[in-house]
């Protein structure tokens, strides 16, 4: 049976070396006190030192404060950050990079299904996803630093030949301690998680941990008695929980990272309320982010069930919205979210009025499957043959999260995005586009610093890939990139060939128009 104990009593509990595992999506799920606690006792002790973190989606707030894994970002007490997205703690993130913390980085569906694989006994999981990137032990094994490569154990296992095919093999370190967050917790530690905006793997968690050895600790708003909770409401039984603290301060725990006190919780993401989404998703302005949001609208079909990346992609919505079309497809983020509207900004992987909610740590099955009609996802950098690189760019390493394992598996995928980085300005309107200002950065390179997404492998399978931009639209097929739609009011030669560093096919009688509308204040329509 549970024991109720305080954070600072729990905070104890952690030794040093101990493997800390999470069940997190930014900060839904993420149980600070307890955090902090262990925080404040390496100030004052020393102890835990060298800890590792574990956990499959991004901790934290996107700022270098103490939120996330950046509270255990002091020199000697973190060791080893395991995860899919580090760019949501710039603290972590940035000790990964000056080399002062060993840093992996593996596709989110893997660690998810590691969870699953060792609460049964199993050591590890065996999965297509990743091979031919940067998670490849051909290719750096998800080792995100020299001093990974250096001093850090190999967690992949490349195996060329199972049944005729090639794999990977994804395990994890034997993990001590799993600290998780609930909403309420009966008196024998039965856990509920009605205020949490996303169904987190949180008993995937704790049972992989239980069956490695480690305990379990519950960080809860509220402790009431055995059967007040309907039991169809528990998410983490109490026979897998060791220690439930319960908040200090329940007032002050954030449900998303814009969201931080019970006065900013949203009831449309929990289901309890319905909203009008006109006023959710406000017409965009006429720009070049519209059009693109436009133009790959267009590549959807009625009934398609589509996942939305973070950025560029949340812009979709606004625009089916705006053609009265928002119902026309079922709108599902990676976080296991179904039905509704995608969040965007700080409450990415939330829905307004959401229809369902799948459990994290299974909703990446759907994926692998080969279920999902249609990913979109950024645009950042793309190499001669269509490869993606998402993780590495401009000396930063940022994530992958879903990304590699939605791209992998998606019956289409499109990659949306401007044509250059950072500083690009143009003028849209009356039908054409002008590039005022070009971007600093080229996207379509000759080699990318590392891959994400590898164009052969999902061409084993598919058709083709489509990356959609401000002036043009290109096709990556087995046979190479394809120039497939060319802006009105754009110079292929001066802003196509000459701003990036890939062939591109011309087909014969070259590229055609991308349709004048999308140009348009108004006359676009889906």
């Amino acid at each position: 049976m549970a024991k109720f104990i305080t954070a600072k009593e729990a905070a104890k509990l952690i030794n040093d070396n101990d493997v800390l595992t999470f069940a997190p999506d930014s900060l839904v799920g993420y149980p600070h006190e307890v955090c902090w606690a262990i925080r404040d006792r390496f100030l004052e002790e020393g102890h835990p030192a060298d800890i590792t973190t574990l956990r499959a989606a991004g901790m934290g707030t996107f700022a270098d404060d103490e939120y996330g894994e950046g509270c255990f970002c002091l020199d000697g007490m973190l060791k080893r950050s395991i995860s899919s997205y580090m760019a949501v703690c710039p603290r972590m993130a940035k000790r990964v990079a000056e080399n002062k913390i060993q840093g992996y980085m593996f596709p989110m569906g893997p660690i998810l299904q590691i969870f699953r694989e060792v609460s049964r006994g199993f050591p590890g999981v065996l999965t297509k996803i990743g091979l031919g990137t940067f998670m490849d032990p051909r290719y750096g094994g998800g080792k995100c630093n020299e001093l990974t490569e250096r001093e850090g154990e190999d967690f992949v296992e490349y195996i060329p030949d199972f049944r005729g095919e090639e794999y990977l093999f994804y395990r994890a370190p034997r993990m001590n301690v799993a600290l998780l967050r609930g909403t309420r917790s009966d008196k024998n530690g039965n856990i509920s998680t009605e205020k949490e905006p996303i169904d987190v793997e949180m008993l995937q968690v704790a049972q992989a941990v239980k069956s490695s050895g480690g305990i379990v600790i519950v960080q809860v708003e509220e402790i009431v008695d055995v059967h007040d909770i309907i039991p169809r409401m528990i998410k983490v039984p109490g026979i897998y929980v060791d220690y439930v603290v319960k908040a200090e301060d329940s007032y002050n725990i954030p449900q998303t990272t814009g969201r931080w006190t019970q006065d900013d919780y949203n009831y449309s993401f929990l289901g309890d309320e319905i909203v009008e989404l006109s006023k959710e998703t406000k017409p965009m302005p006429l720009d070049h982010k519209k059009v693109i949001a436009r133009r790959a609208a267009m590549e959807l079909k009625e009934g398609d069930n589509v996942n939305f990346g973070i950025g560029m992609p949340q812009n979709i919505p606004s625009v089916l919205e705006e053609c009265g079309k928002v119902d026309m497809v079922t709108m599902i983020s990676e976080t296991g979210v179904i039905g509704g509207v995608p969040a965007m900004g700080r409450d990415f992987g939330c829905h307004w009025n959401l229809e369902a909610f799948t459990d994290h740590g299974l909703h990446f099955s759907y994926f692998d499957g080969g279920c999902l009609d249609v990913g979109v996802f950024g645009l950042s950098e793309v190499d001669a043959h269509g490869n993606m690189n998402t993780s590495h760019l401009n000396g930063k390493v940022s994530g992958i999260g879903g990304f590699t394992d939605i791209s992998h598996n998606a019956k289409k995928v499109i990659f949306m995005g401007t044509f250059t980085a950072n500083g690009l300005e143009t003028s849209v309107g009356n039908g054409k586009i002008t590039i005022k200002k070009e971007g600093k950065f080229k996207k379509f390179v000759r080699e990318t610093a590392k891959k994400s997404f590898v164009a052969e492998q999902y061409l084993k399978k598919h058709d083709s890939a489509l990356f959609i931009t401000e002036r043009c639209v290109i096709e990556c097929r087995k046979e190479g990139l394809i120039l497939k739609e060319v802006a009105p009011g754009i110079d292929i030669k001066a802003d196509i060939i000459d701003r990036c560093d890939v062939d591109l096919i011309i087909p014969e009688g070259g590229p055609v128009q991308m349709n004048e509308a999308l140009f348009t204040e108004s006359g676009f329509s889906i």
